[in-house]
């Protein structure tokens, strides 16, 4: 019988290595805009954990070897639970990913972050019940073993750092930090959660970080996030629409 061991995950700032950079990208519309990436391809792959929300779209941004990956498939039709996260990261780490950048719409929980600014995650709140929250679950073809991952400092500083700098530099009303509270959703929050949220001190809510983040770090990539609201939840008096 193989006896388990403890993965020992490598630090994201390891990854932080010009030399091989090679980004992934997540996100939702525009990202299929044939103007983003020169030399591009689309690439189907499979992984031991299924399929991921699309295919792989390959090429490179003013030199830098990047792949784009639609969260929610090109077609939205998956909801947040539906995605298959671990297929995505995976899929992503294979392809030679060192860095992973996202977006992810959401609600802001305080009134000094408006609607329109830009926030740089630097922290979770995890209210998922029903996401694979790790690679290490003896899937057939997946690492072996028990991986406890350090989880203080979920998103890669660094990576974090060079994002408010082109943020800043654009003029754009941005946040340097923020902790996002993500729910399982589809729904959104009722009015006692959102104000619950509030209370905890979290700045925004939202669906997907969960878990992005856990497990980009499990597989050694340094993750960051561009998270975008679009109203203030519910908590404001007024109800969260969909077509906003």
């Amino acid at each position: 019988m193989r006896k388990s061991r403890i993965a020992r995950t490598r630090v994201c700032e390891s990854a932080c290595n010009m030399a091989n950079l090679k980004v992934g990208i997540i996100g939702g519309t525009g990202l299929d805009d044939p103007d983003i990436l020169s030399e591009r391809a689309e690439k189907h792959v499979n992984t031991p954990f299924g399929k991921p929300s699309d295919c792989l779209i390959t090429g490179t941004i003013q030199g830098t070897p990047c792949v784009l990956l639609s969260r929610h498939g090109r077609r939205h039709g998956l909801s947040p639970t539906q995605v298959n996260y671990r297929a995505n990261m995976y899929a992503l780490k294979e392809e030679g990913c060192t860095h992973v950048i996202v977006t992810t719409a959401c609600g802001s929980l305080q009134e000094h972050i408006h609607p329109g600014d830009i926030v740089i995650i630097d922290q979770f709140i995890d209210r998922t019940t029903k996401r694979p929250l790790t690679f290490y679950d003896g899937t057939p073809g997946g690492p072996v073993g028990v991986s406890h991952i350090p989880m203080a400092d979920p998103f890669c500083n660094r990576t974090r750092s060079v994002l408010a700098r082109a943020v800043e530099s654009l003029g754009i009303s941005f946040h340097r930090k923020g902790t996002v509270v993500t729910i399982e959703g589809p729904r959104f929050s009722t009015r006692a959660e959102s104000c619950l949220f509030r209370s905890w001190g979290a700045e925004l809510v939202n669906m997907t970080t969960v878990p992005e983040v856990c497990l980009a770090k499990e597989l050694g990539m340094c993750y960051a996030s561009i998270a975008l609201p679009t109203d203030y939840d519910c908590w404001k008096g007024q109800p969260v629409n969909v077509e906003w």
